[in-house]
């Protein structure tokens, strides 16, 4: 029996709730005209990566966004403000600071989380931890259901440093006790400990990876003892040189794959004994294919990614339609500004709704293992079901729109 996404991963559920599935509706009735009598319905996404800066105090070797990072380019704030105006007035419900760069070094960092609570979205911030003081100034804003994850990959100072390689003075120990102020001060605040599992025989941009699978357990327990309310592990991924994609590689050679998998299997063990019900410990999707044999599976997309209608990705180089596709053409939607006014939203939708029609997820999306694979593939079933639509049944709203 296929293992179902969890809760954060299960994004199918997250449409079915009942106050979005209209628009999930609307999507998919649009989808099923052989000729459609109308344009795109006029929602913008639910929710967005928002890359505030492309500025970062660490060289991560394993980083995904290594080629678009330390541009000089910045999100500038009259431009953020009136794009989550526009898109707040269209249905958008959260917004994650991430990616690129790191967030909080962006000048504007602590009113642009402002912004976006007084316009009542949901908040989730991925930083690095360097920079928890501007986290703290504006963490009485947050509420329920926002979160922070902090990237910390390791289990111990010495790899935290080859992982990260930062241009700062900076000690794990240091990052961590300041996201247990953080949390011990405003409780109702989840937050994670984000480490992407890195084996033997990575390379990245010409350098081999600093392996970190036997410290896993390490993590669950450095996480329990400063307060974090979950871990979550994932695998390492690659950006491709050829094509720019991320990518979830395979291991080639059968044997080595099956020890890497029982490796990896026997260390999660250890992690779930070391938080003893206490924490949380969450496994990507593709992670939960790797450990199954499936990263080819999860690599086979149907053709149209209908995940870009519901999530979209705004950094300092323009609009991207999927964060796999960070800074690369094919994938770009519009500028920066896209959403800047009911104008340039109409322009951006309707760029999207070409985006949709030609951008073959079959295709481009053959070497990436998808966070959003099951749920495309469940929409792309009702779209081309034949005879009438088959109902979707709405779900009570858990309130957790990312």
């Amino acid at each position: 029996m296929e293992k179902l996404p969890s809760r954060e991963h299960d994004f199918s559920a997250k449409l079915r709730q009942a106050s979005v599935v209209g628009r999930l509706r609307a999507y998919i009735d649009w989808q099923r005209r052989s000729a459609p009598l109308g344009a795109i319905p006029q929602f913008g996404p639910l929710s967005i990566n928002l890359d505030l800066t492309s500025a970062c105090n660490f060289a991560c070797p394993h980083c995904v966004d290594s080629g678009i990072i330390n541009t000089g380019e910045y999100l500038q704030y009259g431009d953020i403000q009136r794009g989550l105006e526009t898109l707040k007035e269209n249905g958008l419900l959260s917004v994650i600071l991430i990616g690129g760069g790191e967030p909080t070094l962006h000048r504007d960092f602590e009113d642009v989380v402002s912004l976006a609570k007084r316009l009542g979205l949901q908040v989730g911030i991925v930083t690095n931890g360097t920079r928890l003081e501007r986290v703290a100034a504006v963490a009485d804003r947050l509420e329920r259901r926002d979160w922070l994850r902090l990237s910390i990959d390791a289990g111990n100072r010495e790899t935290f440093i080859k992982a990260h390689r930062p241009k700062v003075g900076i000690d794990l120990h240091t990052i961590l006790q300041k996201a247990h102020d953080i949390k011990k001060a405003y409780p109702a605040l989840s937050l994670g400990y984000s480490f992407v599992i890195v084996w033997d025989g990575i390379e990245a941009g010409g350098r081999v990876l600093a392996p970190n699978i036997d410290e896993m357990d390490s993590a669950v327990r450095l996480a329990l003892q400063y307060g974090f309310d979950y871990v979550s592990f994932k695998p390492c991924l690659v950006r491709l040189e050829d094509s720019g994609r991320e990518s979830l590689l395979n291991e080639t050679a059968a044997e080595r794959g099956a020890r890497l998998r029982a490796v990896m299997r026997a260390n999660l063990e250890k992690a779930q004994a070391a938080a003893g019900g206490r924490i949380a410990i969450l496994q990507s999707v593709n992670l939960q294919a790797l450990l199954d044999g499936k990263v080819d599976e999860l690599k086979r997309q149907p053709r149209t990614c209908h995940m870009q209608f519901f999530r979209t990705v705004i950094t300092p180089a323009g609009i991207y339609h999927c964060p796999a596709f960070r800074g690369i053409k094919k994938a770009l939607l519009a500028g920066p500004a896209g959403y800047d006014g009911r104008g340039r939203f109409e322009e951006t939708t309707a760029q999207l709704e070409s985006s949709l029609a030609d951008f073959d997820a079959s295709c481009e999306c053959r070497e990436v293992a998808c966070f959003y694979h099951h749920v495309n593939w469940w929409v792309d079933r009702i779209v081309t079901a034949p005879g009438a639509a088959p109902d979707i049944e709405p779900l009570e709203d858990d309130n957790f729109f990312f």
